[in-house]
């Protein structure tokens, strides 16, 4: 029979090395750089990842951030999260996302997959969970935005032809 909290642990943390490979050999120009209409960068993405990791394996378990990152807000709805400010270096943010998995790991390891939990920004009446969903929406959304990160790194490392990016202005 299968562990099914290690599964999940795993499948998490290959997500997040995914992510953090993404990173890999560029400079802080390309880290930064805006390259869909919503301005989504990978630096953004770790931001807004390291916020969820420490809010849903955190937070929601009486386990509060080690740190308070320099983009937390009261609300999480205000964070400033999908993209690095000029003076969030890429090692900042990289070390505040390495702090908030391993803080997760730790959440993760002393409870059980019915443990409990309370997320106070979703809707009155809906914010009881337990581990095992909040592991669930982090192995989703870890996954979900590594693979943005893949395709903005494919952006930067092999531009679209012209021919491409003409047709794609032109709307056909």
């Amino acid at each position: 029979m299968t562990d099914l909290k290690a599964e999940l642990l795993s499948d998490l943390r290959g997500s997040r090395a995914v992510m953090l490979a993404n990173l890999d050999g560029l400079s802080e120009y390309d880290r930064r750089r805006p390259l869909t209409p919503t301005g989504t960068n990978l630096l953004g993405l770790v931001k807004h990842l390291a916020g969820l990791e420490y809010g849903y394996l955190g937070d929601s378990f009486g386990r509060p951030p080690i740190e308070r990152p320099s983009w937390f807000r009261d609300d999480p709805y205000d964070e400033i999260d999908m993209w690095a400010t000029p003076d969030e270096s890429s090692e900042y943010i990289t070390g505040v996302y390495r702090r908030a998995c391993a803080h997760s790991d730790v959440t993760v390891a002393e409870l059980e997959l019915d443990s409990p939990g309370h997320v106070a920004h979703w809707a009155e009446g809906n914010q009881a969970t337990t581990l095992g969903v909040l592991l669930i929406r982090m192995v989703g959304e870890t996954a979900q935005h590594s693979g943005h990160a893949d395709l903005i790194r494919e952006l930067i490392d092999a531009p679209l032809p012209a021919a491409i990016r003409c047709r794609s202005h032109a709307g056909g």
